[in-house]
């Protein structure tokens, strides 16, 4: 398999998360291994490097590109278990952690593993491709109407979620649906014609929350920012780039209630919470790529960067 992946706000992440060169970080997110690759440019000799990626060709293909450095340690596990890995390593703390969250330009392409509505494949959409993880196959044709329509509206917030919905059962009390093509099908014949021929891809929304769901993607994000704020030394910095509304809301309250508000009612004359500040953010606002970046990597325009410093 061809690895290529453009990695999306290079400079700026990096820039932003490795401030010391002779620091340990952390890449959750290996991928295509471009942010890796920059941070380790960035390093001394004493420099560390830990790479999380849960797809094993991600792992195989860093395996190739870092053979002969020994700054750098690949992890093929879910960075859900950040903490423990990281712990299990004796690696805590670390200086810097960086998260480029979604699916990676390989798996887009590579048709056979269904994340991609533009090629005909088996429904899987699987990050891990490990035995007995839950495939959109099993997920399309097994869960209720209720359950379908809801993941589709939440993750995709796609306005005819329970339409779709409908015409998914619909369809698998004829026939199972087993391949991205079946899927798009459907889709296509629960979206009016007039809709259809205006926006995106009809299917696009639909594919995001499949794969969101699939992969717990806002679950698991939602339970590794704190555990990564624990991991980081004083000082050390976090920075995550989104792709959509959904994780990046995640992300912005999650930073907020680091920055120790008080939660008390007003009518209370001092504080009771205890709210402390654990943490600075250093984005006021995301950070965004450049119309350049936009022009040369379409898949970069609804990416935003948000930085955080543990105090």
């Amino acid at each position: 398999m061809d690895f290529h992946h453009v990695t999306v706000l290079l400079d700026e992440t990096v820039d932003a998360v490795v401030t010391n060169p002779s620091g340990k970080y952390v890449d959750c997110t290996l991928g295509g291994a471009g942010h890796s690759q920059r941070v380790l440019t960035k390093l001394d000799d004493a420099g560390k490097l830990i790479c999380f990626d849960q797809d094993a060709w991600a792992i195989c293909h860093a395996r190739e590109i870092f053979a002969n450095d020994e700054r750098i340690t690949l992890v093929n596990r879910n960075f859900e278990y950040l903490e423990e890995t990281l712990k299990g390593l004796d690696l805590l703390p670390v200086q810097g952690i960086l998260f480029d969250l979604g699916v990676s330009s390989p798996q887009l392409d590579e048709a056979e593993r269904g994340f991609s509505y533009m090629q005909d494949a088996p429904l899987d959409m699987r990050m891990d491709l490990s035995a007995g993880s839950l495939t959109a196959r099993e997920l399309l044709n097994t869960w209720s109407e209720e359950e379908l329509a809801r993941v589709i509206w939440k993750y995709g917030e796609e306005k005819w979620s329970k339409r779709i919905a409908q015409f998914i059962v619909q369809i698998r009390n004829v026939r199972t649906l087993e391949t991205t093509g079946d899927l798009v099908e459907v889709i296509k014949a629960a979206v009016p014609a007039a809709v259809r021929r205006s926006g995106p891809h009809p299917a696009k929304r639909t594919f995001q929350a499949i794969r969101i769901a699939v992969n717990d993607e806002l679950g698991v994000l939602d339970r590794v920012l704190d555990q990564a704020l624990h991991c980081l030394d004083h000082g050390g910095r976090i920075g995550v780039i989104t792709f959509h509304s959904l994780e990046d809301r995640i992300v912005k309250d999650r930073m907020k209630s680091w920055l120790g508000r008080c939660t008390c009612p007003p009518e209370l004359p001092i504080c009771r919470c205890g709210a402390k500040a654990v943490a600075k953010v250093l984005t006021r606002k995301p950070i965004l790529p450049s119309e350049e970046e936009v022009e040369l990597n379409p898949r970069s325009r609804s990416a935003k960067l948000r930085v955080a410093e543990k105090i």
